[in-house]
């Protein structure tokens, strides 16, 4: 894909997209946040996968802004897919598409947790264009354009590499959404010189990575509104990610998982071999 396409598809529209994130929490996420009653909050598929009316105006906040913002393209949204899994197949069609997550780190969120965040990324023929990161009670914004690098609160993200010698630390599919098979391929990080800890917000863990503040992740599940925005974050700051079968992961589906997201090529070798991969 061409930077004039890019250019055409996206245009100026980087800044307009964050501000249409930043109103959409504004004024669904945070006046919910810590206020939440137990009528606020749905299990959808068991008591470890939660909605709130959070999620589910926000979504259709930014559902309504970024279609406005950029006509002719379509949204894949984690609550519209929950209500007709059909959605998910516009991440194979001609249109741009915004994929979101309006509350990344639910469990977080409706236990007060500042640790959430909203995932906006946009991608056209499953190739990704431009991602937006905010967690909004920690006041922190990461923004990344495909060959234009990424910025945290307007400053660049690099994501360095790990210090010759020092013990990995990876965050990894927590064990409340993990199969049976999933947690013996986790199971290979725990050896020495690596330090797993189950993942809290997928987005924020994300931005962890392409900050430096952590090595890599190793997750499980593969639906693009979880990992799509962060994927971008960390390649344009410099990371890389593999799954299972040594393939770039590709959001329209199918990866062989684990797969991994790492602050540089070698770590995500690394992990990658520690789960399975040959």
């Amino acid at each position: 894909m061409s930077d004039e396409f890019l250019d055409h598809v996206l245009g100026g529209r980087t800044a307009e997209v964050e501000e249409a994130v930043r109103k959409a929490a504004a004024a669904e996420i945070m006046p919910r946040f810590r206020q939440l009653t137990a009528d606020d909050i749905v299990e959808k598929n068991g008591p470890h996968d939660l909605v709130t009316v959070a999620d589910r105006a926000a979504e259709a906040h930014l559902t309504a802004s970024l279609t406005a913002l950029l006509p002719g393209s379509v949204v894949v949204g984690e609550e519209a897919v929950h209500a007709d899994p059909a959605v998910y197949e516009a991440l194979h069609g001609d249109a741009p598409v915004w994929i979101v997550d309006p509350v990344d780190g639910t469990r977080q969120f409706v236990h007060g947790d500042p640790g959430f965040c909203t995932l906006v990324a946009l991608a056209r023929h499953g190739e990704l264009l431009a991602s937006w990161t905010y967690a909004p009670a920690l006041e922190e914004f990461a923004v990344a354009v495909r060959g234009r690098g990424a910025t945290l609160n307007g400053q660049p993200l690099r994501s360095g590499s790990p210090a010759p010698g020092a013990v990995l630390q990876v965050a990894t599919s927590h064990p409340d959404y993990s199969s049976p098979d999933q947690k013996r391929a986790l199971l290979g990080l725990v050896t020495e010189g690596v330090s797993p800890r189950p993942c809290g917000s997928a987005g924020l863990e994300y931005l962890a990575v392409a900050r430096g503040a952590l090595d890599g992740t190793a997750f499980g599940w593969e639906y693009a509104w979880d990992h799509a925005a962060g994927l971008l974050l960390v390649t344009e700051a410099g990371g890389t990610h593999l799954t299972l079968a040594g393939e770039p992961y590709r959001i329209t589906g199918g990866n062989a998982l684990p797969f991994t997201t790492a602050r540089d090529a070698e770590t995500a070798k690394r992990i990658r071999t520690l789960l399975g991969g040959r």
